[in-house]
């Protein structure tokens, strides 16, 4: 990073190599479709070009730091768009990888899950992204988010709560219509 703060444009391109992918997939999560995570993606490392200077690594791990970004990134976009904009094809492949979400054609309860999951409210399905998928700690996650340990225990909690009813419930319905 002080080799970004001096403007080592190489220093930067190693560490957006090394954080693209983990970005992406977390912006996906939230916002639900390729578009609007590439525009996430690229200005979550824009404003860590520019902010480079900002990052305090005795506060924060780089990765927390910059996922934080993403996340300030994704909850502006979603408070100003509305809810998570899927996409019809969950299988569509994002930068060369198979989907984020998991998709797996035909499985009913993966589908059912990846819709159920785009229904969360946005810290529900923030927080879930950062601790189930991107395999941050709660204390990480927590950081990124900006609350507390326990509020963000208590947003999982009742994200499980949720995908769990919302699944059973759609199982149900798609059974009971075959």
């Amino acid at each position: 990073m002080e080799a970004i703060c001096n403007g080592d444009q190489m220093a930067y391109q190693v560490m957006v190599k090394r954080f693209l992918s983990s970005i992406s997939h977390y912006a996906y999560r939230l916002l639900g479709n390729k578009k609007d995570t590439e525009d996430i993606a690229q200005e979550t490392f824009l404003r860590v070009w520019l902010n480079a200077n900002s990052w305090q690594p005795e506060q924060a791990m780089l990765s927390t730091w910059i996922h934080r970004i993403a996340h300030n990134l994704c909850i502006d976009y979603l408070r100003k768009h509305g809810r998570m904009q899927t996409q019809e094809n969950f299988e569509e492949k994002l930068s060369g990888e198979s989907d984020p979400a998991g998709s797996i054609g035909g499985d009913e309860k993966v589908t059912a899950l990846t819709a159920a999951i785009g229904r969360l409210p946005e810290n529900q399905r923030s927080a879930l992204a950062l601790c189930h998928y991107q395999n941050f700690s709660n204390k990480e996650a927590a950081a990124i988010m900006g609350v507390s340990v326990k509020a963000l225990e208590s947003l999982i909690s009742r994200a499980k709560r949720t995908l769990k009813n919302s699944v059973m419930e759609q199982i149900e319905l798609s059974s009971s219509s075959n």
